[in-house]
């Protein structure tokens, strides 16, 4: 199958120019100025944007949380990723206590196996790590799985000791992998939403509240001194306001490989949205929302690469009957937020539109510096013969409206409703293959493939 992208403005992180792209089979096999071969497929991309698809490392298909389960499964949520202009994702398979490691991956494959619309790799959550288990991981990085996460929060759940932390940060870094953390002090965090429950503060609002700025700060801090003994690096996971940020911003300025992503939600919400009633639970997500003045500080470690990637931490869980677990008490509202069909127009909308990143930036940020992070690059966030295939064709001209009514997430409620922004997904090529083709998704379950993928941060 041959297909002809003609016409198009072909931007990546480096690159901007007019040209005609054509693609055999998966790849892209020739790139030049007025092609004129033979082609299956044409595709007239006059007017159009032309850039690499898109790539959010992290995602939480079908993730058990709060006494539920993620909204979107592996079919549901990449089709939505899809429709976006998002072409491969890398989810969290988790590994439970007293599992082993390749168990909790086998479960994950399990789940994804057969349904997603668009590539998709796996990060692994490690909650037990005893030296035993140390060949294991690196059995688990040789299969394709080269980035781990680690939680400071979640006591009782997820949250795992300093030691444990140093002990696979040692044992990844030597190997090329890379550790991702979810960097909050859950510990001191418990204690202060116990007084706030005390106290008869339940609203959804106090989930922010009881979880503060400086918690998530001295958890960023924490990770980068025990990666900077572990000589390893590190990625801090959903970065949410200023104070943390400083502490990547220290870290990068002394020459430390010390690397964070942030999220749509924490650039385009705010503390304010939670209001007083229990429609504020359709933001409850960890870490909080924030005063609204971190977004500019935000953007501005965007365009000075102290923050490298926007993902979208896509957990979804209705208002309906999941979020409603915590109607009488924050504490049991599931933690997450759909996100996952909006990010690349949101960004573009919000950096280029609003002026503050370059066309080749927004590239970057939303697809090229997570495959280079995670293993993926050349094959993947980048236009060039040889890479895959994995195209959008995005008009920067049309404005959408983002809506539940509309999108293609399965659930009941947009965090953007009624927000009007500048950039539409036209049509979605996935290795190849026609995925969405004016709005309407063409591909089936499975179309998909597991990326196995290699060592972290070739940044």
């Amino acid at each position: 199958m041959k297909t002809l992208v003609q016409n198009g403005r072909i931007v990546t992180a480096v690159d901007d120019y007019k040209a005609d792209i054509l693609i055999e089979g998966e790849v892209v096999s020739v790139i030049g100025a007025k092609l004129e071969m033979e082609a299956d497929r044409v595709i007239d991309a006059s007017g159009k944007l032309v850039i690499p698809g898109g790539i959010d490392p992290h995602t939480h298909m079908e993730l058990p949380f709060g006494g539920t389960q993620a909204s979107d499964d592996f079919r549901t949520g990449t089709i939505a990723a899809a429709h976006g202009g998002t072409t491969t994702i890398i989810d969290f398979a988790v590994q439970y206590k007293g599992q082993t490691l390749t168990e909790g991956l086998d479960a994950w494959h399990a789940k994804a196996e057969g349904k997603c619309a668009i590539d998709y790799g796996f990060h692994l959550i490690t909650t037990d790590l005893e030296d035993e288990r140390v060949p294991e991981l690196h059995r688990v990085m040789d299969e394709g799985v080269t980035s781990f996460k680690m939680f400071m929060a979640y006591p009782g759940v997820f949250l795992v000791d300093d030691a444990t932390i140093f002990r696979a940060m040692s044992a990844a870094g030597e190997r090329g992998g890379l550790i991702c953390m979810h960097a909050e002090n859950g510990v001191v965090i418990n204690e202060i939403i116990k007084r706030a429950l005390a106290a008869g503060r339940t609203a959804p609002k106090y989930h922010a509240l009881t979880r503060p700025t400086r918690a998530e700060a001295e958890g960023v801090h924490r990770a980068i001194a025990i990666a900077e003994m572990a000589e390893s690096p590190v990625y801090i996971v959903h970065l949410s306001c200023a104070d943390a940020l400083e502490q990547v911003r220290e870290a990068r300025d002394r020459g430390l490989p010390a690397f964070a992503e942030t999220c749509p939600q924490y650039l385009f919400l705010s503390l304010d949205d939670y209001g007083e009633g229990f429609e504020g639970a359709k933001y409850v997500m960890t870490p909080p929302l924030r005063e609204r003045w971190n977004q500019a500080e935000l953007w501005k470690g965007l365009k000075t690469d102290d923050l490298q990637v926007i993902s979208t931490d896509h957990c979804p869980f209705c208002m309906k009957e999941q979020k409603e677990l915590g109607r009488d008490d924050f504490s049991k509202i599931p933690n997450g937020a759909p996100g996952v069909e909006h990010r690349v127009p949101l960004i573009y909308n919000g950096g280029v539109v609003e002026n503050r990143v370059s066309l080749n930036r927004f590239v970057e940020l939303t697809s090229t510096a997570a495959a280079k992070m995670f293993g993926l690059f050349p094959r993947k966030g980048t236009i060039a013969v040889g890479s895959d295939a994995d195209i959008v064709i995005f008009d920067p001209d049309r404005e959408q409206t983002i809506s539940a009514a509309t999108h293609h997430m399965n659930v009941d409620y947009s965090a953007y409703e009624g927000r009007t922004i500048r950039g539409v997904v036209e049509t979605v090529l996935s290795r190849g293959r026609i995925c969405i083709e004016n709005g309407e998704y063409k591909g089936k379950a499975g179309d998909g493939q597991f990326l196995k993928r290699g060592t972290c941060i070739s940044m």
